[in-house]
C-alpha cells in the first residue's frame, strides 16, 4: 500500500492500546498522527478513536481535552471516522457501565453489559464475525473469520441497519457498526492478526487515504 495521501488523526486520550494501533496502520503502509489537540482533530482529513477500559473514562477524558464538539463537526462534515472497542461503543448515545453516561451521540442506541450467563463476562479471545451486508471493509473477508474481543459490555443499536456485522457469544452482538462516514469496530482489529491488518487496510482505501 502507498504511503498516505491524508491526514489521519489518531485520538490520544490516553488509551493504552493507542501505540499498538499506530504500528497495525505502519504495517499496512498507513501513516498516523497522534494529537489531543482539538484544532489538530478538526483539521484531519480522517479521524481514528482507539478505546479500552470504561465509556465513562473515555468520555470523561476526551471532555478533559476539548475533543468532544470536534469529534461531533468532524461526524457531520463528512470526514471518514472509526471507533475501535470502546471507540465504538461512545458513538452511541448512552453507555451503562457503572451508571449512565452520554455519548458522542453518532448513532442511536445504549451500550449494555452482556447477560449471558453462565458464559463468562468479559469476553475475551477469538471469535467468528459475520457480516450482514457489503462493505468495503469486508474485502478479502470471509464469513465466519475470527478476530480478538475484550469487554463487558455491547452496543445495542435502536436501528438495525447499523450493524454491518455480528458475533455470537450467548446471543448475537453487533461487532462492526456504520452509517455513511463513521464506523465503529468492538474487536481489536490490531490484535486479530491478518484479518484485524486487513480491515485496517480497507479502511484506509474506503477512506481514500491512499
Amino acid at each position: 500500500m502507498a504511503e498516505s495521501t491524508k491526514s489521519v488523526a489518531l485520538i490520544d486520550y490516553g488509551a493504552g492500546n493507542i501505540r499498538n494501533v499506530e504500528k497495525a496502520f505502519e504495517a499496512v503502509g498507513v501513516a498516523t498522527s497522534r494529537t489531543s489537540d482539538p484544532a489538530r482533530v478538526a483539521a484531519a482529513d480522517v479521524i481514528v478513536m482507539p478505546g479500552v477500559g470504561a465509556f465513562g473514562e473515555m468520555m470523561g477524558a476526551l471532555r478533559e481535552r476539548g475533543l468532544v464538539e470536534p469529534l461531533r463537526e468532524a461526524a457531520r462534515a463528512g470526514k471518514p471516522l472509526l471507533g475501535i472497542c470502546v471507540g465504538l461503543q461512545v458513538l452511541f448515545e448512552v453507555g451503562e457501565e457503572m451508571g449512565e453516561h452520554e455519548g458522542l451521540g453518532l448513532f442511536p442506541g445504549r451500550v449494555r453489559r452482556f447477560q449471558v450467563e453462565p458464559l463468562k463476562v468479559p469476553h475475551v479471545g477469538w471469535n467468528q464475525i459475520y457480516p450482514t451486508t457489503d462493505h468495503a471493509l469486508f474485502d478479502g473477508i470471509s464469513s465466519g473469520d475470527y478476530v480478538y474481543f475484550v469487554h463487558s459490555y455491547h452496543v445495542a443499536p435502536t436501528d438495525p441497519s447499523l450493524v454491518l456485522a455480528t458475533t455470537e457469544y450467548g446471543i448475537d452482538f453487533p461487532a462492526i457498526c456504520g452509517c455513511e462516514n463513521i464506523l465503529g469496530i468492538q474487536f481489536h482489529p490490531e490484535k486479530s492478526q491478518q484479518s484485524g491488518l486487513r480491515m485496517l487496510a480497507n479502511f484506509a482505501r474506503w477512506a481514500g487515504v491512499v
